[in-house]
């Protein structure tokens, strides 16, 4: 295995070793892959399960859910055990679980695999950030989250091309077998070459109630809880476009798998786009101001995406204009927000990483389950949830100061 990396020299690690946002990035990759490859399969999932289109939004639900309640766990191990044990069994649970999904004998059965992918898999997220905490000071923390994106953002791109070129030549299975494989390589990666960025000296022995008073303190400040709210809700709101794009370019716009592909594809990439432009901005502006712009801009592109669907309902090109204005803001968004909020981390890094990760994805199971329930066949239901999920942001981001 590597050495362990040292964090005394961030800007020496910053230049010289781009093989860490690489692994970083493709341990990050997880959660993406893992809900947008099987994003065009959903109408063959409800098909093949005899199943209605909700209970496939479902699993996405329970996805969500089990990564929130999976940071909640693995964040303390990290801070007590050092963040390469709980990383290697999150990635090769992952495989397991994925494996299970692919041959899963009915929905319910599906929906628990879902879980159980997500409450391991969650492991390279909240672990990631807690490396590049361990590594790097606010600033050039936003950067290098900025930089993860640009890994990460290649999986919303590709996947849903992949996962809509096995939906039309294979099997909607084949999808998460890919998963299983793609976890299994990167979990050789990591052991070969990811160093220990938590030496033993700093790990934290806790209990049950030490940890919660580690979540308690972390509570009690009021920027670190703002700053996690603020990107909670963007997220969220991404995650409920997620939800809902499939049914509603399938379905409601009656666009072909593929073609869907391709148009979640463009969005990812403005997602990309947005990150990159943020990471070049960051030399000259501070991550709170580019931040504070943009979720303005977010806020009047979610309002415009309602009246889009009130409006001109059949209206596509409008329609997607509008997402790719919204997906663009969250590649702003996001690396300022947790790098704003992890500087309040000290020595309950993990726990921050994991807290952070906990209400995003909490969030976003919230969302995602807003869209599943109401429901109608339109688009008006996504808009409106995103509207809402953009406004409680940006009064969260007020509410930092």
């Amino acid at each position: 295995m590597a050495g362990q990396m040292t964090p005394e020299k961030p800007t020496e690690i910053h230049r010289g070793h781009l093989s860490l946002v690489l692994i970083l990035g493709s341990l990050t990759a997880f959660a993406p892959l893992a809900i947008d490859m099987y994003l065009p399969a959903f109408p063959a999932i409800a098909a093949h399960f005899g199943t209605s289109a909700g209970a496939v939004q479902g699993t996405l639900a329970a996805y969500f859910i089990g990564m929130a309640l999976g940071q909640s766990v693995i964040g303390p191990l990290a801070d007590r055990y050092g963040r390469l044990p709980p990383l290697m069994i999150g990635i090769l649970a992952f495989a397991a679980a994925s494996a299970g999904v692919a041959y899963a004998p009915s929905i319910e059965w599906m929906t628990v695999m879902r879980f159980l992918q997500a409450f391991s898999g969650c492991a390279g997220i909240v672990i990631s950030r807690a490396m590049v905490r361990d590594l790097f000071d606010e600033k050039q923390s936003a950067q290098i989250y900025s930089l993860l994106m640009l890994v990460m953002g290649a999986a919303p791109i590709l996947a849903p091309l992949l996962g809509g070129f096995y939906v039309a030549h294979f099997d909607w299975s084949y999808i998460f077998l890919s998963m299983s494989a793609f976890a299994l390589f990167i979990s050789a990666v990591v052991w070969r070459y990811l160093g220990e960025t938590l030496p033993p000296q700093k790990r934290v022995k806790r209990n049950f109630v030490s940890v919660l008073r580690a979540y308690l303190a972390l509570c009690g400040d009021r920027p670190y809880v703002a700053f996690t709210l603020a990107n909670a809700f963007i997220s969220g709101s991404m995650f409920a476009y997620i939800t809902g794009s499939s049914f509603i370019f399938i379905r409601h716009f009656g666009l072909e798998p593929e073609e869907f592909a391709f148009v979640f594809g463009a969005n990812a990439f403005c997602f990309i786009i947005g990150a990159q432009v943020n990471a070049r901005l960051l030399r000259r502006f501070s991550g709170r101001d580019i931040m504070a712009v943009a979720m303005s801009v977010h806020l009047i592109g979610a309002v415009t995406l309602l009246m889009v669907s009130l409006l001109a309902p059949m209206a596509i090109i409008p329609f997607i204009a509008t997402l790719f204005v919204l997906l663009t803001c969250g590649g702003f968004i996001g690396a300022n927000a947790v790098a704003a909020a992890m500087s309040r981390a000290s020595n309950n890094i993990g726990a921050a990483a994991a807290l952070n990760g906990v209400v995003q994805f909490g969030m976003a199971a919230c969302g995602g389950a807003l869209v599943g329930a109401l429901n109608n066949g339109t688009a008006i239901p996504m808009a409106a949830v995103i509207v809402g999920l953009s406004i409680a942001g940006t009064l969260s981001r007020l509410a930092a100061r």
